[in-house]
């Protein structure tokens, strides 16, 4: 069930990074057609690069998920059918420590319970904590940064997520070599 909620979740992800590039692409285009007709609009750039963090964030979780990154593949096809095994293992594992650091890290970062225990309140937050995400703006679209910010958390949960199931898989892999994903880098 988690498998299946995991992938369902990282096909999400694809549709969105996938609707997100083409707005990058039709962003682009609207910005090159009013800058040739010499009056750009410079809020289209910058809305421009964060719908590309968001694609590259969430783009970058389905790959994960999928075991699909980009891998030097030298020591797993010269491994025995174990040891490729314990080694899709071991990358799982890297790779859900890695998420849940992040996830601890946005945590810090964002410290949700002190902005509740302060009633939302951000001038008390800024002045107990010097933090100052959830004040300061874009440029040019006017908007908090912490809104943009967001995709770091939702990547560091997503991952942590997809991590759990696929060491999970990896782990059940060890046992039961028929029930084993891929390598990392394997070709399907």
């Amino acid at each position: 069930m988690l498998s299946r909620l995991s992938d369902r979740l990282a096909r999400l992800e694809e549709i969105v990074a996938a609707a997100l590039a083409a707005a990058v692409t039709l962003l682009i285009l609207l910005n090159v057609a009013f800058r040739a007709a010499g009056s750009p609009l410079y809020w289209v750039s910058e809305l421009a690069i964060y719908a590309m963090i968001w694609m590259t964030f969430l783009i970058a979780a389905a790959v994960l998920k999928r075991r699909r990154g980009i891998a030097v593949t030298l020591l797993a096809e010269a491994l025995p059918s174990f040891g490729q095994r314990l080694l899709t293992a071991f990358v799982d594992l890297a790779v859900l420590l890695f998420a849940v650091l992040l996830l601890w890290l946005c945590w810090r970062w964002f410290q949700p319970l002190t902005l509740a225990r302060l009633s939302f309140d951000v001038g008390a937050f800024q002045g107990e904590t010097f933090n100052f995400i959830y004040a300061e703006n874009t440029q040019t679209l006017g908007i908090k940064k912490f809104w943009v910010w967001l995709v770091v958390p939702w990547f560091a949960a997503s991952l942590t997520f997809h991590g759990l199931v696929n060491l999970g898989e990896a782990l059940r892999g060890l046992r039961d070599p028929s029930r084993a994903p891929r390598p990392p880098g394997a070709t399907p």
